[in-house]
């Protein structure tokens, strides 16, 4: 009997204990633990979850011809893998000045008649530095490829020597154009990562100039809070294989861009933005990404402005590996979402 009740004791005590710990306001320790690549992906995404991290993730040039070097690097990667890509999805891009701004028009080599009439405007991610020039028009021939769409990708100015608010500028400059080839209502915005992040100041910009709004928008794990402050910033950080970690190279990046400007303004940060009266958007992320935390709560706050918002996260992906191989089963799955979302809320 003294037995039991002395196991007993010690049993609520131990309970008493873990509830002590868990209600604890302060931090969690994790112990270093494996992760396994997930065999519920296709083998394509597998192979993509294994890689190792990038050589170049921590890599920081320290003066302004140093970027311009790793940026072009990168970029000129990139480009050499376009030809197949473009070949691969049966869409052609073409260069265009739009009064003042370089772009891309993406098109489709058969363009089905619902889509006609309708009109995508693209910002490319590559966290406000990278991928200038054609490098920028990668998620652009998905979505045309995917989804079937006519395409303007803006090639807007980078830093160094285009710091903020040049990419969104050039962003703004191109929507005024578009809305002049085609019905705002038969329009939408989208982008990845950077891309994300400008989709939705675009909105915030748009709302406050009186401008017209597009009829959807999709902002891909955006970067949505330059202050780093989101749960999946430390969860995530070392188990994302694109961006890695917080203060790492995307960071330095987005400082470039930021320029010592408030990181928590809405247009730097449309996290910290009125959303109410937003189009309808799809938002998409990872289980790994980085920014993952800054997809879901800016579904949230989508929601609780009263906007209607889809948020479609995928198994095991880290930063925007929906958009990084054409062979993948998930990049065509998420393409295809995304162009059903815009479909449902485009007129024709």
């Amino acid at each position: 009997m003294k037995i039991q009740l002395l196991s007993i004791v010690l049993f609520l005590c131990g309970c008493a204990a873990a509830i002590g710990q868990t209600s604890s306001p302060g931090s969690r320790d994790v112990p270093a633990r494996t992760i396994p690549v997930p065999k519920s992906v296709s083998p394509q995404m597998q192979k993509l979850i294994a890689a190792p991290l990038a050589s170049t993730w921590n890599v920081i040039p320290k003066t302004a011809d140093e970027w311009k070097v790793q940026v072009q690097a990168g970029a000129a990667a990139i480009v050499a893998t376009l030809p197949a890509l473009r070949k691969e999805l049966h869409v052609r891009v073409e260069p265009r000045t739009i009064d003042g701004v370089k772009a891309y028009m993406v098109t489709p080599e058969n363009v089905p008649p619902e889509n006609r009439n309708r009109l995508l405007v693209h910002v490319h991610g590559g966290c406000y530095v990278s991928n200038p020039g054609e490098a920028g028009t990668s998620e652009a021939i998905y979505m045309a490829g995917f989804g079937r769409f006519k395409i303007i990708s803006v090639d807007y100015r980078t830093p160094p020597d285009h710091p903020y608010p040049a990419a969104l500028d050039d962003a703004m400059t191109v929507w005024k154009a578009a809305v002049k080839m085609a019905d705002p209502k038969n329009m939408a915005i989208f982008g990845s990562s950077a891309g994300g992040a400008l989709t939705l100041s675009m909105i915030l910009r748009a709302k406050q100039e009186h401008l017209p709004l597009p009829a959807a928008i999709a902002p891909g794990t955006p970067m949505s809070d330059l202050a780093n402050t989101g749960d999946s910033f430390r969860t995530n950080a070392m188990l994302d294989n694109v961006l890695v970690a917080p203060d790492a190279s995307c960071d330095k990046r987005a400082a470039l861009y930021a320029n010592g400007h408030d990181l928590r303004d809405p247009m730097l940060s449309p996290l910290y933005g009125d959303m109410r009266g937003f189009p309808p958007a799809i938002l998409t992320t990872g289980t790994r990404d980085l920014l993952l935390s800054n997809t879901v709560r800016v579904h949230r706050k989508l929601r609780q402005a009263g906007v209607e918002a889809v948020l479609q996260v995928y198994e095991g992906q880290s930063h925007a590996q929906y958009a990084r191989d054409v062979s993948e089963p998930e990049t065509r799955e998420a393409f295809e979402e995304i162009a059903h979302f815009l479909d449902q809320h485009l007129g024709k």
